[in-house]
């Protein structure tokens, strides 16, 4: 099992959200379900405030026809059919759990409604609040990276069971910058920071994301917040934020 990343070199911490600071069951019964209840409403309400989110998922739709994969059809006959279509394709997406950036937009401005109103709490592990006051402390930076969007990775931050962390966080990417699973992404992310790759630890759950940071230079870490690691994992294993950087 590789050993842990050298504290001398590490300037910033980048942190993956669903398995790593938040549980995935947070995310899945909770955050999800929600935007899936409200998506015809919240469309049908505020459909000239998101027009541009509308016009993309109206074009991933068509690539995934020309892809053949058979989404519902979209309409076009009225704007209230627009809104159906759009919601249909929005719960195809969430079906598949599909890493759309349109479709992670259009939750997030649903989750604001949410979190303002009171009727969601962003929730993190024990550790996470002790781990940012921890490492800002010992003037390390803390950025997060998330398929779903700035906005939803606000939100929860803010909001969250533990206050609101945003002050302990400097930047917040998602798939806009680039897919989790692709290199050049972490070597913007580490640009964006005015940070050589090998000064950031990325610490996500994911193997898959954690191959391409490393590819990128990054030090790595395999969040395992319970049951068994993986065999013969490729990447230092932490099961709680307490042990590293400590």
């Amino acid at each position: 099992m590789p050993g842990p990343p050298d504290p001398e070199r590490i300037r910033a911490v980048l942190l993956d959200i669903e398995g790593t600071t938040t549980p995935v069951d947070f995310v899945t019964r909770v955050l999800f379900p929600y935007a899936r209840e409200r998506v015809g409403d919240f469309l049908s309400r505020r459909a000239s405030e998101v027009r541009d989110d509308l016009a993309r998922l109206f074009s991933e739709h068509r690539a995934d026809e020309r892809a053949g994969q058979s989404p519902p059809p979209w309409r076009v006959d009225s704007p209230a059919v627009v809104i159906d279509s759009a919601a249909a394709y929005v719960i195809w997406l969430m079906d598949r759990d599909r890493k759309s950036t349109a479709l992670k937009a259009l939750q997030g401005r649903i989750w604001e409604e949410g979190y303002r109103a009171g009727h969601l709490r962003g929730q993190v592990y024990a550790d996470v609040p002790r781990a940012f006051a921890r490492w800002r402390a010992q003037g390390r930076e803390i950025a997060i990276f998330s398929s779903g969007s700035v906005l939803a990775q606000k939100l929860l931050f803010s909001r969250s069971d533990a206050g609101d962390l945003t002050p302990f966080l400097r930047a917040y990417f998602d798939t806009t910058t680039g897919a989790k699973a692709e290199a050049e992404s972490y070597r913007k992310i580490a640009r964006a920071l005015g940070r050589e790759p090998p000064a950031v630890l990325f610490l996500s759950d994911v193997a898959a994301e954690l191959d391409a940071a490393r590819s990128a230079g990054m030090a790595t870490g395999l969040c395992v917040r319970g049951g068994d690691p993986p065999p013969g994992p490729s990447h230092p294993v932490v099961r709680s934020f307490d042990e590293v950087l400590s």
